[in-house]
């Protein structure tokens, strides 16, 4: 650990994941720019402990937290890894594959000072020697894409946004049948048709979210997620304990929502979602192929469509990805960016005369 005093803040640089941060920065989060799942702290912790499920085995924590008065005013969650494109680099720690939203914690009226200060403390102090902040799945609105827009030519900086990939949503209107008004009539005929059919099954169907017994749940989900090829291949035993963590956590903070559907007492269907603030984020799914004629998936997604209405969810967000079934069900396109600074020669001089006292 390491502390600095820049800019009227004292700044501290972490190399192990500071446990006694975890209510301060979930608070501040509460309040942040950016307010996701991804964010929080349980969910990055679970995140570093596998190094994203293996993703990232070089890496080393550079997680910066600023601070006036003892008050928490923003954590820049970072990593560092020497070579990725032959270049050492800092990044978000969620980067790159699991986390679809990532940004800066902070609020809207610290954000220009705490980018400022954090630039300071990053070419100063840090014991990397680093070339690039490549910044990875920011949502296209957030204001730190407008700030480091703004901020990065004082700084002698090269500025490159890259648009990568849609994350489709819904907007929900809170009444099931409205949303169905909302559809084209092809697709409301199906969706009801899919499930008459589904409901008029010689077996019984239900669907439930999970409760007690989450662990075991949990594995069942991931079991259903393997009947899947690609993601087989995906779910390596790391990024399986990596996906059961990040579950565990989010079950234990009250924002998992693990839904299965049932087909004669027999799981069909699982969505791994996160009920938080209002939105649902869809953040993978499962299937058991035997009940494919049945398309448990449509029918699931159906009653959490039903659910989310019902109780007050402002959206439904499906996250990254294009898939044909998210605009049949109404979605509309978002997208997230990847924001990369490239430190040049002149940053340095340019930055060269800013005052920092190091406290032992």
């Amino acid at each position: 650990m390491r502390k600095v005093e820049v800019l009227a803040m004292k700044w501290i640089l972490h190399t192990q994941f500071p446990e006694y941060l975890k209510d301060a920065w979930n608070t501040l989060l509460e309040e942040a720019i950016t307010n996701v799942p991804f964010l929080r702290y349980e969910y990055l912790a679970a995140w570093w402990e596998t190094r994203g499920g293996g993703e990232w085995p070089r890496a080393q924590l550079a997680l910066v937290t600023a601070h006036e008065q003892e008050r928490l005013i923003g954590v820049a969650p970072l990593f560092f890894v020497p070579e990725p494109q032959g270049r050492p680099t800092l990044l978000f720690l969620g980067s790159v594959e699991i986390s679809d939203y990532l940004d800066f914690i902070v609020r809207p009226a610290d954000l220009e000072r705490f980018v400022d200060g954090l630039w300071v403390f990053l070419t100063q102090e840090l014991p990397f020697e680093w070339q690039a902040l490549d910044l990875y799945n920011l949502i296209e609105t957030s204001p730190t894409l407008s700030v480091l827009n703004t901020w990065s030519p004082q700084h002698h900086l090269t500025l490159q946004v890259e648009r990568l990939q849609p994350s489709p949503y819904i907007p929900l209107p809170g009444d099931w049948e409205a949303y169905l008004a909302s559809l084209d009539k092809k697709q409301r005929h199906e969706i009801r048709r899919k499930l008459r059919r589904a409901e008029g099954h010689t077996s019984m169907v239900c669907w439930y979210c999970a409760g007690e017994n989450v662990e075991a749940e949990v594995e069942a989900f991931l079991d259903l997620m393997a009947q899947d090829e690609d993601k087989a291949a995906f779910l390596t035993p790391v990024m399986r304990q990596t996906l059961r963590r990040i579950a565990l956590a989010a079950a234990a903070h009250g924002y998992l929502q693990l839904a299965f559907l049932e087909i004669g007492k027999e799981k069909a269907a699982a969505y791994f979602n996160f009920d938080y603030h209002g939105r649902v984020y869809v953040y993978n799914t499962g299937f058991n192929r035997r009940f494919n004629d049945l398309s448990p998936g449509w029918v699931l997604l159906s009653y959490l469509l039903q659910w989310a209405n019902q109780n007050g969810r402002k959206e439904f967000d499906f996250m990254r990805g294009d898939e044909a079934y998210k605009y049949r069900f109404g979605a509309i396109n978002r997208y997230v960016v990847r924001v990369t600074l490239l430190r040049q020669p002149a940053s340095a001089s340019a930055l060269g005369a800013a005052s920092t006292s190091v406290q032992e």
